[in-house]
């Protein structure tokens, strides 16, 4: 009988790539990963692995077993979701991951939905960078989390989150300085092209906002000279605000900014969703995070935040 814990490894190693990598995720030691993988193979008879110079590289029979794995996972996160329906009542932690500009909109009234209305839910929050919450999702860290991808940066698919949709916003260019084009419609490149020259903020790297950025820019016919990478948008219009550079920031970070801005809309999408391992979706806690998110979204929404920003730096955006 194979063991679900070794499957458990050896999917991860699928996506992590190495030992090390897999042992530092799930906390345990480097040693003990490799061993269970051993007992594994001996278990299923067969070569699972193999290496390929500091890497260790799946074979045809361990690919194969790895999406077994994802489907025996998925019954079994079915399964307790199943489980937590027939008690009574919702409590517990909940552990839920968050983008920055997410944590301070959308998770706050999410989250007083939730304590109003589920006292005994326990939830716990911490910020993380959307390419990082499969990985946070599979290791147990996280049971859900708001993620979102660019036009530019599109969310590589993944069969072991399921992930429901919330809120798409337009991005806009953020300065302190209008072009002739400023407060107009038309391409990146006829919208981004005046700012060529200009310094940039933008998010750190290796996180979806940086390649975005940088993909953006380059689709306009440049390679941006970044000067600022922070992650915290309201950091990001403060720094445009006091001329330090251009940036980008979604419709949900307009209202937050100090005088002195000028927001451009562009043609460039966020899409956000909430996202959960696969099968979790009818998990009691899950499913009422998943309504209160919405709901607050739905109130964000009929709040207009393009009138709100149009009001703000009386600029039409």
């Amino acid at each position: 009988m194979l063991d679900v814990r070794r499957l458990h490894l050896l999917r991860e190693l699928d996506r992590r790539g190495t030992i090390a990598a897999v042992a530092e995720a799930l906390t345990f030691t480097a040693s003990a990963v490799s061993q269970q993988l051993g007992v594994l193979e001996r278990e299923a008879g067969v070569a699972l692995l193999e290496r390929s110079g500091r890497r260790v590289i799946l074979t045809p029979a361990g690919r194969s077993l790895v999406a077994h794995a994802d489907a025996v996972l998925q019954r079994l996160e079915l399964a307790v979701a199943e489980l937590a329906s027939a008690r009574e009542g919702i409590g517990g932690p909940l552990r839920i991951g968050t983008f920055p500009s997410g944590g301070h909109t959308i998770v706050p009234a999410a989250l007083a939905e939730l304590t109003q209305r589920h006292p005994a839910l326990e939830p716990m929050v911490q910020e993380i960078d959307s390419a990082r919450v499969s990985d946070g999702l599979r290791a147990g860290e996280l049971d859900v989390a708001l993620v979102h991808d660019y036009d530019f940066v599109p969310a590589s698919p993944d069969s072991t989150v399921d992930e429901v949709p919330l809120l798409e916003e337009p991005v806009y260019l953020v300065t302190n300085t209008a072009a002739e084009t400023a407060g107009r419609s038309g391409t990146l490149a006829e919208l981004l092209g005046p700012y060529a020259e200009f310094p940039w903020i933008t998010a750190r790297d290796g996180t979806t906002g940086h390649a975005m950025a940088v993909r953006a820019c380059q689709a306009a016919g440049f390679q941006p000279r970044i000067r600022h990478q922070v992650n915290d948008f309201r950091t990001v219009l403060a720094l445009a605000a006091t001329g330090q550079g251009a940036g980008f920031v979604p419709e949900m970070a307009t209202v937050q900014s100090c005088e002195g801005v000028v927001l451009t809309k562009l043609p460039l999408f966020r899409r956000s969703k909430v996202a959960f391992r696969a099968g979790g979706g009818t998990h009691p806690a899950i499913a009422a995070f998943v309504a209160a998110a919405t709901a607050a979204v739905g109130c964000m929404m009929g709040s207009g935040f393009d009138e709100r920003a149009a009001m703000r730096y009386g600029h039409s955006v």
